[in-house]
């Protein structure tokens, strides 16, 4: 197996995976906290009405998916708050519209637009040199902002009311850390597909929290369980010979199962 690190596309694929498996525990941690792990779905989702204008107007799909996410996110900040509605009812009026907006400017699209099945389940191995300067230009920003508003988010994570009374920057630093959810998730969907962003936002921070409640604990153990689960599927996808964000998503469900029992086990023992 050690073999295919000699090829260039192997080699991108695994530094890609490492880059994605931080970027999704840390923004996993913090979705999953605010009990906002529908977002990740609704802004998905609705990319895809962006991914259908750029066809259908003949500009890059990936830019007008990312117009489209951010624009998304932001959207639910703002309905959420000047709308009186709940978080999950305004994702579900994005990812209604993004996927009716995708269909339709699919369906005027002259010809086929094969590149949708890439948005849906992805291949880590078509990750290029260019992908990857953009994640650890995104990795950097993303871990600068959690070092400089590390308290400040927690606090707001956990009670947003209180942050509030407070006088934290709770609306500064919730609509940056909505950006940069929206971001994540376009640079990441091409590359793993929505089944494997979405298993890789939730699973393994659903693990982490198994043996820790506290929230750098969980974001660490969580990135370490990403690692694990996606270079093992990464690996042995090139022996078996089946689809790696398949075989990725299923270690993670083991992985989840896993730490279920065990701690079963120690309840029991005690």
């Amino acid at each position: 197996m050690l073999r295919y690190l000699d090829y260039a596309f192997f080699s991108n694929a695994l530094i890609g995976v490492v880059f994605i498996s931080i970027c999704a525990a840390v923004i996993g941690t913090y979705i999953i906290t605010r009990r906002m792990v529908a977002i990740s779905g609704g802004v998905t989702h609705a990319c895809f009405g962006g991914l259908g204008l750029g066809y259908y107007m003949g500009i890059d799909p990936v830019l007008m998916a990312g117009v489209f996410a951010v624009g998304s996110s932001v959207g639910v900040e703002m309905m959420a708050r000047r709308m009186n509605l709940r978080e999950d009812s305004a994702i579900a009026v994005i990812w209604a519209l993004g996927m009716a907006l995708g269909v339709l400017f699919v369906f005027m699209t002259p010809g086929y637009v094969p590149e949708l099945n890439a948005f849906l389940f992805g291949n880590i191995l078509t990750v290029t040199a260019p992908d990857l300067q953009a994640f650890a230009i995104f990795t950097f920003v993303l871990l600068a902002f959690f070092a400089w508003q590390y308290r400040n988010i927690v606090v707001i994570s956990f009670d947003r009311d209180f942050a509030t009374v407070a006088g934290l920057p709770v609306r500064f630093v919730s609509y940056t850390m909505t950006v940069l959810v929206a971001v994540c998730i376009v640079l990441t969907i091409r590359l793993a597909g929505i089944m494997m962003l979405m298993s890789m936002l939730s699973l393994p921070i659903l693990t982490a929290e198994i043996f820790h409640h506290r929230f750098l604990p969980v974001m660490i153990v969580s990135a370490c369980f990403s690692l694990i689960a996606s270079v093992t599927g990464l690996f042995v996808s090139t022996v078996v010979d089946v689809p790696c964000s398949a075989l990725i998503v299923l270690i993670m469900v083991g992985l989840f199962v896993a730490a279920k029992l065990v701690s079963a086990l120690r309840s029991h023992s005690k």
